[in-house]
């Protein structure tokens, strides 16, 4: 997006959105906007920008041969049957740690991926992922191709969200890259962002070549002048605000 003036970008789009059990998904994905993923394309779906990262990223590691795409995007339908399926079959507690409730679920939004290690038999809910080898390699990757891991260990009362290894979202560049720089959650990240917008701070990072200018917008309904020298996007973030990304190269 270029320079020129932003008109009420909705708070319920864009790669930042935050879902949780606190912030239910207003959005709907659009049939569209969602493209297969993984070689044997058999009904698993992403965001069509999160899917062409997550394809250069699997290219980069070789990674489609060893690792599976288990679940992407979900219709309220499919949540809402996964739900009720899981709370017959492992009960509540069960359930309440490692199945979002229906409408509450980043894979509603097409922005979150789950993923197998390739073998036999994949558990739906909670397919292995281990620490080492090919799954290791893509952690270490996921970052420059605008993915998190979504639900770490030890955030637990932030994300509402047992520890799920497996389970991918994007972000964006460079917000992947920030969030696992800094060891926090989504959840933190915008809370950080909207305290230093309140602040009058806008958040800068260096990535390479380019600068990068975060700043949280607190309205979604106003217009926004965008700056006239950088490149800029803007997603909204499901709770009422924006957050406005500008990025200049560096001059030689």
């Amino acid at each position: 997006m270029n320079a020129g003036v932003l008109k009420r970008c909705p708070v319920t789009n864009g790669s930042l959105i935050l879902v949780n059990t606190a912030h239910p998904y207003r959005g709907a994905a659009a049939p569209d906007t969602l493209v297969a993923v993984g070689p044997e394309t058999d009904g698993v779906f992403m965001d069509r920008c999160a899917a062409a990262l997550l394809e250069r990223l699997m290219q980069d590691i070789h990674g489609w041969s060893r690792i599976a795409a288990v679940s992407g995007w979900r219709s309220a339908k499919e949540q809402r049957e996964i739900w009720e399926s899981s709370l017959r079959e492992n009960g509540e507690a069960f359930t309440r740690e490692y199945v979002a409730l229906p409408g509450c679920s980043e894979h509603e939004t097409g922005l979150a991926i789950d993923l197998g290690l390739r073998q036999e038999h994949l558990d739906f809910i909670r397919p292995a992922f281990p620490y080492e080898g090919i799954c290791r390699t893509f952690r270490e990757k996921a970052a420059q191709y605008g993915f998190i891991l979504r639900y770490p260990a030890g955030k637990e009362h932030i994300t509402g969200i047992a520890q799920e290894p497996w389970h991918f979202r994007y972000v964006g560049v460079p917000h992947a890259e920030i969030i696992e720089n800094l060891g926090i959650t989504l959840e933190e990240y915008l809370e950080l962002l909207q305290r230093r917008s309140a602040a009058r701070e806008p958040f800068s990072f260096q990535a390479g070549a380019f600068t990068f200018t975060i700043a949280y917008l607190p309205s979604g309904e106003q217009d926004v002048t965008l700056p006239e020298t950088e490149s800029c996007l803007v997603s909204g973030d499901n709770e009422g605000g924006r957050i406005l990304t500008a990025w200049k190269g560096r001059e030689d």
